[in-house]
């Protein structure tokens, strides 16, 4: 991880941060490594707590961020993060740069960048998946979207908070995140209901915690083998059998059903192996029901030549 933070802002630049909860405090410690930093917050409480540290200074208004050559955003929505930015783009120069880490879509960072790119004001997206702790620390994990150029630009502030991975042009290192946590908040409605079968049933939940951590076995293994490998490569052949697995989930249904167990995510996840089996499918190995969506996108999920290490 890079968390090296001997990095200087060019000579004279002045970083913004609009935004002081948490999250944005936080931010502004850390590029306060890099040069001088200038803060707003609707709270005249946080903008006292943030005027008592080394290297930054706070402002009562949106328009006074905008001497500042960086400026980073941590807002609550996508619809304030608009609102600042058209506060600011009258009196923001040519060339200053936009950070949003704000979590908002792609489709909003290419608005943003839409109404800024007449004026000569450059943004990139810098999503954040790291607590306030990791951030603190200098540990955060930031995925990077944009003009390669902006990103270079970028690079001294973004290795300030950590470790920077570059996703592609503008909007991506967004999608990336809004993916990551979907994926992450649909797996712990999966466990909760993992959970509550085990409760139901008898089985130890530390018991259940160990089988699911397996890294053979376990959550891991539909993540590393048969995404990272079997749908990167698109090799279906072999492996379990969708109808297995469509079999196993007819049979954490009814057992759901004799404990009483309402389920609503595994139960949804059901109805995609009943299709992929009426579809063709059951021979191949459970992946394959990526299949289904390839159809419906007509494009296929598989890696053109990239590995999931990115080499």
């Amino acid at each position: 991880m890079s968390t090296d933070n001997n990095t200087a802002a060019p000579t004279g630049t002045i970083i913004g941060v609009c935004g002081l909860g948490n999250m944005g405090s936080a931010l502004a410690d850390r590029l306060a490594v890099v040069g001088p930093v200038v803060g707003f917050d609707l709270s005249e409480a946080r903008r006292q707590e943030l005027a008592d540290r080394p290297n930054i200074t706070t402002v009562a208004t949106v328009p006074e961020l905008a001497p500042a050559s960086v400026i980073v955003f941590s807002l609550p929505t996508p619809q304030i993060s608009a609102a600042v930015a058209e506060q600011l783009l009258p009196s923001l120069s040519r060339g200053t740069l936009i950070i949003e880490t704000s979590t908002v879509n792609p489709s909003d960072m290419q608005k943003l960048q839409e109404k800024l790119a007449p004026r000569g004001v450059r943004i990139i997206d810098a999503a954040l998946l790291s607590g306030v702790a990791q951030m603190i620390a200098g540990e955060a994990v930031v995925l990077a979207g944009g003009d390669d150029d902006d990103l270079d630009d970028a690079e001294p502030y973004l290795r300030a908070l950590g470790e920077v991975t570059r996703m592609g042009g503008i909007g991506s290192a967004m999608a990336a995140k809004v993916i990551h946590n979907a994926v992450i908040h649909a797996v712990m409605v999966v466990l909760v209901e993992g959970a509550a079968l085990a409760a139901s049933t008898g089985v130890s939940g530390a018991d259940l915690v160990r089988i699911l951590q397996d890294t053979e076995r376990g959550l891991m293994r539909p993540l590393s083998h048969r995404y990272g490998e079997r749908i990167l490569d698109g090799d279906y052949e072999g492996g379990m059998p969708t109808e297995a697995a469509r079999k196993d989930s007819t049979l954490a249904l009814a057992l759901a059903q004799e404990a009483k167990v309402p389920l609503f995510a595994i139960s949804a996840s059901h109805t995609v192996y009943e299709i992929a089996t009426n579809e063709g499918y059951g021979r191949l190995d459970y992946a394959a029901i990526a299949k289904l969506w390839e159809g419906w996108l007509d494009r296929s999920l598989a890696s053109e030549g990239e590995t999931p290490d990115g080499a």
